[in-house]
């Protein structure tokens, strides 16, 4: 197929975000290897497509939102020491399985691919000597590559917003702490979890945000509706650019019923070496703890519902790639043609998704990027970026949009579960507090107290706990009871550590800080909030 003439934009937006997950006090820890993971499956063979992208002259566009706490996690010393030590044991485990299966040729061919497959990620590793943020700085200055910043822990915000020292804490040191590892100040935010109220607003335009995603329903329930439905972005009363989520890409991709991932080529994700070796030969390679934790080689493909799977064939998932990159791209085609018969302007189609879809959840992810991005001019589509699709928002309908997520729902139901039900009047209690420990703080150090400096110290600390304490990934996690004790734990010990520091600022007394605080789940490494015009300043309702 020939390059046709360009009918419509396609932004596809990836969100890049773990929680912070460094235990210092542990060697090996069980969770820090959701890091490990993603670095070795998603974000560096995103690097490496980009660079064969810009290679091979591909016309191509991402836009990549990245968390601070994610930023924060690839830039720390000793995660990133912990991060090669797995790179490097995954090669090993390899080349030990190509040896243990030469015998049994269909099983090594398998082998082999995972031997190839991390060389390549430790090529990519070495390529940009460990350095992530660096990288995809260095890539955003082409232009090409998007870089969205987020708040600083990834809460809901919407639940933040009858506390506006915490909405700000949390816009401010996200968009600061950006800025610090990619060396720009972005125009662009991703909301946690999509989810947007239009009480966002002014926070967001304050802090120079000028364009953001939201769930579907957010644009079609928007007041008044948008004509032109999520082909267009709307401008929000006051000016920021709001996109809504394409809902049939969406399906394709994530639904569990006929969503791409579950063709039955593509490798199987549950099923692991781990699972099935002898303990002694892979215990040495797991976090410990008796834990039979994902190795990263997997022999099985999905072959269907049942137990028994078929061994992996990569040319038959590469085959299965071509297909759906092809029908991805002639669904985006056929959408885009309908609308732009309906529009006097170019439409734009949105099709955002969590960065570690591809390649972690569904291994063949990567080269369906790839697919997508190079022969999307075949079908009349330009890959864009939300930073490009915005640059003549001021033609756009203006219209609030509605409040929403892309929870489970679509509204907030996921983090106010009764599961979980617990913990927001806990937090809100915590922010409203904290504006007290932040005000304490800046007198003591205003009024020449000797103890000024130390309770500056202990009420940043305070606020790092808070955020720490507010991601919306630990109500997500009980809720879904998908390490449901760890992340009860995670926010008890920062709750417990907050509420410890937030005593002995108040009452001006050290005594309160004893072996509790020494003993909470550490927030080292990921920076501390500053305190004036954060949490100090006032409020109309304080």
């Amino acid at each position: 197929m020939s390059e046709q003439p360009v009918i419509g934009s396609l932004a596809l937006v990836l969100h890049a975000h773990l929680p912070w997950v460094r235990h210092s006090d542990h060697d090996r820890f069980l969770e820090e290897y959701w890091l490990f993971e993603a670095v070795a499956e998603c974000y560096l063979p995103l690097l490496r497509l980009i660079r064969g992208w810009d290679r091979d002259g591909v016309d191509w566009r991402l836009s990549l939102g990245i968390t601070p706490t994610l930023a924060a996690m690839w830039a720390d010393p000793l995660l990133r020491f912990r991060t090669q030590r797995y790179l490097a044991e995954r090669r090993d485990l390899a080349r030990m399985e190509c040896e243990r299966t030469v015998l049994i040729p269909e099983l090594q061919a398998v082998a082999r691919f995972h031997g190839e497959f991390y060389d390549q990620v430790w090529d990519e590793w070495e390529a940009c000597g460990g350095n992530l943020p660096g990288a995809f700085a260095a890539w955003a200055k082409s232009g090409r590559l998007e870089l969205l910043a987020g708040p600083a822990t990834h809460p809901v915000l919407p639940l933040l917003a009858i506390e506006p020292g915490s909405l700000r804490a949390q816009l401010r040191l996200g968009l600061r702490e950006h800025e610090r590892q990619f060396g720009h100040r972005p125009l662009g935010l991703w909301l946690p979890e999509c989810a947007w109220s239009p009480a966002l607003e002014p926070y967001l335009m304050a802090e120079g945000v000028r364009h953001t995603v939201v769930e579907t329903h957010g644009l079609l329930n928007g007041s008044p509706p948008a004509p032109s439905a999520i082909f267009l972005p709307v401008r929000s009363p006051e000016g920021i650019t709001v996109f809504g989520r394409d809902p049939l890409s969406a399906r394709q991709v994530w639904s569990r019923q006929g969503g791409y991932p579950g063709d039955p080529r593509y490798r199987e994700f549950h099923r692991d070496l781990s699972d099935e070796a002898e303990w002694e030969s892979v215990s040495w390679f797991l976090p410990g703890a008796g834990v039979r934790y994902p190795s990263g080689l997997k022999y099985h493909r999905v072959t269907g519902g049942g137990v028994d799977k078929l061994l992996y064939d990569r040319s038959k998932a590469l085959q299965a790639v071509g297909e759906h990159a092809a029908h991805f791209l002639s669904q985006r085609q056929d959408q885009l043609r309908q609308a732009r018969a309906g529009l006097t302007r170019t439409p734009v189609l949105v099709a955002p998704y969590d960065a570690e879809l591809f390649g972690h959840w569904w291994f063949e992810g990567p080269e369906f990027l790839d697919g997508v991005m190079r022969q999307a001019s075949r079908f009349g589509i330009g890959p864009q970026t939300l930073s490009g699709a915005a640059s003549d928002s001021a033609r756009s309908w203006v219209s609030q949009p509605a409040e929403s997520s892309w929870g489970a729902g679509g509204y907030l139901g996921v983090w106010l579960d009764p599961s979980n039900a617990d913990l927001q009047p806990r937090l809100r209690s915590a922010g409203a507090r904290m504006v007290s420990v932040a005000r304490a703080a800046i007198t003591a150090s205003e009024s020449g107290d000797s103890n000024g400096g130390c309770l500056g110290d202990w009420a940043r600390k305070a606020g790092r706990e808070l955020l720490m304490a507010q991601a919306s990934d630990w109500p997500f996690l009980i809720r879904m009871g998908t390490a449901r004790a760890y992340a009860r734990r995670r926010v008890e010990g920062h709750l417990r550590a907050f509420d410890d520091l937030a005593k002995a600022v108040l009452s001006a007394n050290g005594n309160h800080l004893g072996s509790e605080r020494e003993s909470c789940w550490p927030g080292d490494g990921f920076p501390e909030p500053d305190l004036g015009g954060w949490w100090s300043a006032e409020d109309g309702r304080l």
